[in-house]
């Protein structure tokens, strides 16, 4: 990992990451868990801190996001390529043409299958004059033109571009000040050529987000203990087909493929931390059978369980 924390004037700070053991979101205002899908990475984010304004753009890695705004702040996101495999966000899978909008408080969730790269502007203090759409709950994803969308891209390539130029220190609020506005037009154009479509409904429907988030909150209380559907449902009070059709929308895959998933992740976490044993680590989270256990370690991470462990230990 390499960063510039220390960058004079606008010069953005720029984060590289290899080893995903060590990545970690730096975009203030935004609270991120994340589930890897993969080992190796070659991750990268872009910072630029304008007055009111931070611009992040992310190269990211295979993950399962949630996320969560802080409060008094309004963030837009999209993504800043194209690609056959779109992101799964807030349930639905399309992000072409497509602008996500978040107030503070918001939450979402994504799923991201392949390497993809994410712009986003996070405005403080929360937008208000704008005419933008409220999103204060959950995250409302939106189709504009691909034109609006191309601009929105090329004016956030440019300001951070320019950001990086060498620039004299009277003129430093000037010009970041200048870079805002031009953001916050390119905006306005996506959002006055947002167009209806009926696929957004599904995902802009607090009340699916809610049961999605429900379910999660009462699995991630103990996710070392055994999920019996019926009882989770029945806490919940849904069928479990419902819950089940839920958890496969917004997570793209099973509940207990999502589980198994995110248990080998909170293992590994633990290991690192320099655990007692595997042994132990792998039974307090529900792994049983260790040599199917240690298999599924290895196909996930490159690495046995005790070889993290060991590297834990030397830290």
């Amino acid at each position: 990992m390499t960063s510039i924390d220390d960058a004079p004037g606008l010069a953005p700070r720029i984060f590289r990451f290899s080893d995903v053991d060590e990545f970690r979101s730096s975009i203030r205002g935004l609270n991120v868990e994340f589930t890897p899908f993969v080992r190796r990475i070659s991750a990268e984010q872009i910072i630029l801190r304008l007055p009111g304004c931070d611009v992040n753009v992310t190269r990211a890695f295979p993950r399962v996001v949630d996320a969560q705004l802080v409060a008094d702040c309004t963030a837009i996101g999209f993504t800043m390529d194209d690609s056959e495999v779109p992101i799964r966000f807030n349930g639905a899978q399309q992000d072409r043409s497509v602008i996500v909008v978040g107030d503070g408080g918001a939450a979402y969730n994504t799923v991201e299958e392949t390497q993809r790269q994410i712009a986003s502007l996070v405005f403080r203090p929360r937008m208000t004059d704008r005419g933008w759409p409220e999103a204060r709950s959950s995250f409302k994803l939106f189709e504009t033109s691909t034109e609006a969308l191309n601009r929105l891209r090329r004016v956030v390539t440019e300001v951070v571009a320019a950001a990086s130029e060498p620039i004299d220190a009277a003129e430093v609020l000037l010009k970041a000040t200048a870079m805002r506005e031009s953001l916050i037009g390119a905006v306005d154009a996506a959002m006055a050529d947002i167009v209806p479509s009926r696929w957004t409904l599904w995902p802009n429907d607090e009340r699916n987000f809610r049961m999605f988030r429900e379910i999660r909150a009462l699995l991630s209380d103990d996710p070392a203990q055994p999920i019996y559907s019926e009882e989770v449902a029945r806490k919940l009070g849904l069928s479990v087909r419902t819950m089940h059709d839920v958890v496969r929308r917004y997570r793209g895959m099973s509940l207990h493929r999502f589980l198994r998933l995110r248990r080998l992740w909170l293992v590994r976490q633990r290991l690192l931390a320099g655990a007692d044993s595997v042994k132990a680590v792998a039974l307090a989270f529900g792994f049983w059978h260790l040599s199917d256990f240690s298999r599924s370690y290895r196909d996930q991470f490159g690495e046995t369980p005790s070889e993290t462990l060991e590297r834990g230990r030397r830290r």
